[in-house]
């Protein structure tokens, strides 16, 4: 077994992290008028400057803003282009426990007519980001499936696109050029948050999916298609990673159910680099899926749980590597925490204190397993 020298790195992690009061208090300032784009820009940089030495003091090798620019994991990056609207929410709740709903439907996207990229949306951030780190600058971003996933054809103008192709198509073309601006300031690591393969797990929001017209039996595949669109004519030394999870805010989920129902397409099908996968609980399944991993991908076990404080046992975590690599070699494993400390403005109900212990935990395990983390 060998450490890794390029990305995923034996200890991730999936990218944000919980926002410091200050920076909450400054986006409820602006959102009122009391404040400027550009004192919140300054707020957002000394944050971001302070979270960077963060996970560079924890000894993580890949390295993101914490989403600190944004409110929300994907309704900011959706917003900024034209033609997307965010309305309602989808037609099921976030969960603290399986049968104990809260009061929170995931938003979905509705596209209101031809889309276009004005502007560069994370060009700015990113650049930011990496002239002020020494270690490998990562950009999450949302999946463009995200834009389809929760309204199906019925939140798609049928005047803008009377063709769905041509949807899909706009849809990979807008998030091909952001990947291509990222690329040319140097950005060699991005993740695409791909929370839908995983819904596609659930029955729920498999009928969900049902009702709003889809075949969620294809639509995995339609996905894969939209996927390898999007990441065609990345550098060659560009590394892009998915990430799987089942809903992430204020410490509850939405999906539950193992990965058998879309890993062959997931692993065979999309021309991707990785997989962050959540792996914390019984309702992400068992590691049998992993079967279907070919050689040269690499899987980062989500096996930390950032929705609870309470720190994982490092013999815990290294029987369930173990027991992960039955089904796919050790040496294409990896160890991260399940999603991020705080995927909306709020986050999960952690301290900080708990994110530098769990992802001190990570870089310590994957050391003593596969060397240098």
């Amino acid at each position: 077994m060998t450490a890794r020298t390029k990305p995923p790195f034996r200890a991730d992690h999936v990218g944000s992290f919980l926002r410091p009061q200050e920076l909450i208090d400054a986006r409820h300032k602006r959102a009122a008028g009391e404040i400027t784009a550009e004192q919140l820009w300054d707020v957002e940089s000394k944050a971001v400057r302070d979270v960077i030495a963060l996970q560079e003091d924890i000894g993580l090798q890949s390295i993101t803003d914490g989403d600190f620019r944004r409110g929300h994991w994907w309704n900011d990056f959706v917003l900024a282009v034209d033609g997307l609207e965010i309305q309602g929410g989808m037609d099921v709740h976030f969960r603290k426990q399986p049968g104990n709903e809260i009061a929170h439907a995931p938003h979905r996207a509705v596209v209101t007519k031809r889309m276009s990229r004005p502007k560069p949306i994370c060009r700015d951030q990113f650049k930011f980001l990496i002239e002020n780190t020494k270690g490998t600058a990562k950009l999450c971003i949302p999946s463009p499936s995200i834009v389809h996933f929760r309204s199906g054809r019925d939140g798609v103008d049928k005047a803008a696109y009377p063709d769905m192709t041509e949807f899909f198509s706009d849809l990979a073309r807008i998030w091909r050029e952001e990947i291509a601006d990222i690329a040319s300031l140097g950005g060699r690591y991005i993740q695409l948050d791909e929370v839908n393969l995983a819904f596609l797990c659930d029955p729920k929001l498999r009928d969900a999916v049902t009702r709003l017209g889809e075949n969620p039996d294809t639509l995995p595949q339609t996905y894969a298609k939209l996927l390898n669109d999007t990441v065609r004519g990345r550098p060659d030394d560009m590394v892009i990673c998915l990430h799987l999870c089942r809903g992430n805010h204020r410490s509850n989920y939405v999906a539950e159910g193992g990965y058998e129902p879309v890993a062959e397409t997931l692993f065979n099908a999309i021309d991707v680099d990785g997989y962050f996968m959540e792996f914390d609980s019984p309702r992400a399944g068992n590691f049998e899926p992993l079967r279907f991993v070919p050689k040269g991908k690499t899987v980062v076990l989500g096996l930390v749980t950032t929705k609870f404080p309470e720190l994982e046992s490092k013999d815990e975590l290294k029987r369930r590597i173990e027991e992960a690599a039955k089904y796919v070699d050790i040496d294409q494993l990896a160890l991260s925490p399940q999603c991020g400390f705080a995927s909306t403005l709020l986050g999960n109900k952690v301290t900080v204190e708990d994110e530098k212990r769990k992802l001190g935990l990570i870089v310590e395990v994957a050391n003593e397993i596969w060397g240098q983390a």
